[in-house]
């Protein structure tokens, strides 16, 4: 990988001093913590390549197109010497109640990280404050911002950079916050002191491999996303395959299985989150029903400014047809389904027959064990 020198006025004691000011800046700006790697991902790519020759990208086909760019920071962002990466904890305040929700049939599961602000943007426009606090001090440019919006493979960055050890998961963990918080970088061509990676603490716990409601996690840091439910739910632009269906429950955008019962996120100390991670619009205690109801123009509404916005109506109709197909077979939830049976988008249309057809079966088999319920 190709890192060429930069050529800057700054003695060591100035990078240094700048390097210790990064921390009261960063805190400042509502980070959790921040940390510094001079990126070098040579040992990232066979792992990458292997994970990619064997499909487990799914349809996220801009994994293999843009590998060159992922595994060169350099050709990312020409004089990059340095990546600053930064943590914002997003995490619910409390994870029992919300691993008690996946029993809840009727209720929807939403994926913790998208219960409030689009945290893309919220990151994106803390780092660029930091980048200009960093750039007025210096007196030289500090580089450009990520979060989650490039070839950017930002877990090996910050494990390099020593803010965790990747989990057998594949997120990043931390002793202290677990691996409840966002990720964000700075590729900078200020040849900053780095920080120093720290050692693994999963042993030989398997917790996340073994609660993966679809067995996603397929061996120790690596996950196939063709049986990811956050990816069926999120990326995944076509038909959920029936034999995951059933796995899915109520979890209609994202899941987090393994972190909700991952031992370092029960037991490590709940950091401050940012008040635009809070729910919107109820969407961590809102019935099935109830969002599955809403009209087009009422999600496009409802979650401006939200992570699922993106997946578009139809996607978020088929999530929760798939949920509600998986809860009760209430009056409620039928009559939702069918008022959905003749929707223009035939991709809903499946979803709603299958749940309907599952709601059917499970009347069946109720009244078959219990006669007086005819």
């Amino acid at each position: 990988m190709t890192t060429p020198a930069c050529s800057v006025s700054l003695s060591a004691q100035q990078l240094q001093q700048l390097r210790t000011d990064l921390d009261h800046w960063a805190t400042a700006l509502g980070f959790s913590s921040v940390a510094v790697s001079a990126p070098d991902l040579r040992a990232a790519e066979a792992p990458l390549r292997r994970w990619l020759a064997a499909g487990m990208q799914g349809c996220m086909d801009w994994y293999e197109r843009s590998l060159p760019l992922r595994l060169d920071p350099e050709q990312l962002v020409p004089g990059t010497v340095r990546v600053i990466s930064v943590t914002l904890p997003y995490g619910p305040a409390d994870p029992a109640a919300s691993a008690a929700l996946l029993d809840a049939p009727a209720q929807a599961y939403v994926s913790r990280y998208a219960l409030g602000r689009d945290y893309h943007k919220a990151l994106r426009t803390r780092l660029a404050r930091l980048a200009t606090t960093l750039s007025a001090a210096s007196g030289l440019p500090a580089g450009r911002v990520f979060c989650d919006s490039a070839p950017v493979l930002e877990v090996e960055l910050a494990r390099q950079a020593g803010l965790g050890w990747r989990g057998k998961h594949t997120l990043l963990l931390n002793r202290q916050a677990g691996s409840w918080f966002f990720l964000a970088e700075l590729f900078t061509s200020l040849p900053l002191p780095v920080d120093a990676p720290v050692s693994e603490h999963c042993g030989r716990c398997t917790t996340c491999i073994d609660v993966c409601p679809t067995g996603a996690i397929v061996a120790p840091y690596q996950v196939d996303a063709r049986r990811c439910i956050s990816y069926l739910t999120i990326e995944h632009p076509g038909s959920i395959p029936a034999e995951l269906r059933r796995a899915i429950g109520n979890r209609i955008y994202g899941c987090d299985d393994c972190q909700l019962f991952c031992p370092w996120n029960r037991d490590g100390p709940r950091a401050m989150v940012a008040e635009e991670f809070s729910p919107r619009h109820d969407l961590d205690r809102s019935a099935l029903v109830t969002l599955f109801g809403w009209s087009a123009t009422e999600f496009e509404q409802r979650l401006q400014g939200s992570p699922i916005r993106r997946i578009g109506h139809a996607r978020w109709l088929r999530n929760i047809a798939v949920a509600l197909g998986n809860g009760p077979a209430t009056a409620e939830a039928v009559h939702a389904l069918r008022q959905r049976l003749d929707h223009p988008d035939a991709m809903v249309r499946e979803h709603v027959t299958w749940a309907l057809a599952q709601l059917t079966e499970a009347v069946k088999t109720e009244t078959k064990h219990d006669p007086e319920a005819i």
